[in-house]
């Protein structure tokens, strides 16, 4: 496991204007809240695996980032300030399990399905954070958190209001736009330049 042990993994849809246009999708008013079980938690170099039931499997590279104390209805400068590290994530996904479900449990929940890399510092300026994702080497992804719909201390604050952060908490900020579908004998790799990177070979389900 990665050294990160949370209670809780909450993820944020929708967060980049262009990557909700490309599915089809309004972008929220609010933040979009999901959520994921720790249990899908790998570190690099593990295998993602692809479940049978699922036809079609896709990465969304993310800005990960970890809360260090005990947040409940916080504002965004609290919020800010007890941001502990950043870390590059997979937030992998069951396309066509997330469209036929109700819930985004079954297509975001399985297990390996939450890479997540070594923990970097928390830049001063969050904003300049830069996210890609590469699948066998190639650009797919490319984006800042600038282009994010709800900044980071924002989401942070809002997700307290609805539910305790407790520290070692992973929140996951959204992906950009170009998700793609991945493979058995795939390579897909998430990196914040310069604080924290995520490789994972990709494998069918035994």
């Amino acid at each position: 496991m990665p050294a990160l042990a949370p209670s809780k993994i909450v993820c944020v849809g929708r967060n980049y204007a262009a990557h909700a246009k490309e599915l089809g999708n309004e972008v929220p008013k609010q933040p979009l809240l999901f959520l994921k079980p720790p249990s899908s938690l790998v570190r690099s170099g593990e295998s993602i695996r692809l479940p049978a039931v699922s036809k079609r499997v896709e990465y969304e590279g993310e800005i990960g980032v970890v809360v260090g104390e005990r947040l409940r209805k916080v504002s965004p400068d609290v919020a800010r300030a007890a941001l502990v590290s950043i870390c590059a994530v997979n937030d992998v996904t069951a396309r066509d399990l997330q469209k036929s479900d109700v819930q985004f449990t079954r297509a975001k929940g399985f297990d390996t399905f939450c890479p997540v890399g070594a923990l970097g510092p928390v830049p001063i300026d969050l904003a300049s954070l830069r996210i890609r994702t590469l699948v066998n080497g190639e650009v797919r992804q490319d984006g800042t958190a600038a282009d994010m719909v709800f900044d980071i201390p924002v989401l942070v604050a809002y997700i307290s209001g609805v539910m305790t952060l407790e520290p070692g908490d992973l929140v996951l900020t959204g992906t950009p736009a170009g998700v793609g579908t991945l493979s058995a004998g795939d390579v897909v790799e998430v990196e914040i330049a310069g604080v924290s990177a995520v490789s994972n070979p990709v494998i069918s389900e035994p």
